[in-house]
């Protein structure tokens, strides 16, 4: 009998959210995505410190920027020998409101896959969802390359995403279902707010029904799990990004699962367009104090773990 992960690759392409080699080998994803988090989480194992070791060494009057590209360029290539498809690198998150800056980093990045014989087709660039990151996905996109636009948590960030020319987004699902469960506290209902009623699966489901409705072809890749019946809520979505602890309970569930997200139904629904200029997105971003809050904890969290990487990268130097 086929797995639920198994089911899940006829309607969704699977992609892994990790850095660890073993889980992809051992899953099989299309793509894979990475993040500062996920790096240091990875390097502080003893079976990945090489990298980091061989990333010091071989380049030993890097600036600490130069250092952490290189090391996710080494994870990223790694990855690359291991799925078929892409593998999404970020941008530093201290860079979330410098268009410029984070425009020259992606483009370094780049040029570093470039060096190793990389194929940029194969390469996302992974920017934060603030304005600044959207115009700087803009530039990029104009100039082939293809971005993954990140800690996305409300309607009004996927359309100027989209209305940027972004190749992909990943709306966060776990986030939003964190937030909506702290603000209720013990008004939260578990089961009622489980599967299709679930807040980051419903963000996500808007997101899909307004792009499919509009003709968009910017993919959307649902992200930021908590449990696997958000996953089975989002079948059908374009892309999903999963844990490795998700993907294993995926592969060992038999149950049946069915379709949920379908682009033909999307394209005959009623969505109304939304303004995506700069002050209608601050507005609307304003609005939303979930999306506002989450916004700007993702970006804090990434920051704190890109200081720690680079204190790992500094102290391998000694």
């Amino acid at each position: 009998m086929s797995s639920q992960l198994d089911l899940l690759r006829q309607y969704t392409t699977v992609v892994a959210d990790t850095g660890d080699f073993e889980a992809m080998r051992e899953h099989r994803p299309t793509d894979a995505t990475t993040n500062p988090s996920l790096i240091l989480k990875a390097v502080q194992k003893e079976v990945y410190r090489p990298l980091l070791e061989k990333t010091v060494h071989d380049f030993p009057k890097a600036s600490l920027p130069e250092l952490t590209d290189r090391l996710l360029v080494a994870f990223g290539r790694e990855i690359l020998a291991i799925v078929p498809g892409r593998v999404s690198t970020e941008v530093d998150a201290r860079l979330s409101f410098d268009t410029a800056a984070t425009v020259a980093r992606a483009r370094d990045i780049i040029g570093l896959y470039a060096d190793a014989g990389i194929d940029r087709q194969r390469v996302l660039i992974k920017i934060a969802s603030t304005w600044e990151g959207i115009q700087a996905a803009r530039i990029l996109q104009a100039e082939g390359i293809a971005c993954n636009l990140t800690l996305l948590f409300c309607l009004p960030q996927a359309v100027a995403c989209a209305a940027a020319g972004v190749t992909l987004i990943s709306p966060f699902v776990g986030r939003i279902y964190d937030w909506h469960k702290k603000s209720a506290g013990e008004q939260w209902d578990e089961a009622a707010r489980a599967g299709v009623n679930d807040p980051g699966v419903q963000s996500v489901t808007a997101i899909f029904n307004y792009f499919k409705c509009h003709g968009i072809g910017t993919e959307i890749m649902g992200a930021s799990f908590r449990n696997i019946g958000q996953i089975q809520a989002l079948a059908g979505c374009d892309l999903l990004t999963i844990s490795p602890d998700l993907l294993s309970l995926l592969a060992s569930t038999t149950a049946p699962l069915k379709k949920m997200l379908d682009v033909e139904t999307a394209r005959r629904s009623h969505v109304p367009a939304l303004a995506c200029d700069e002050a209608s997105f601050r507005m609307q971003l304003n609005d939303n104090a979930m999306a506002t809050e989450k916004l700007a904890e993702g970006i804090r969290l990434f920051v704190a773990d890109a200081i720690k990487l680079d204190q790992l990268l500094d102290s391998a130097r000694v």
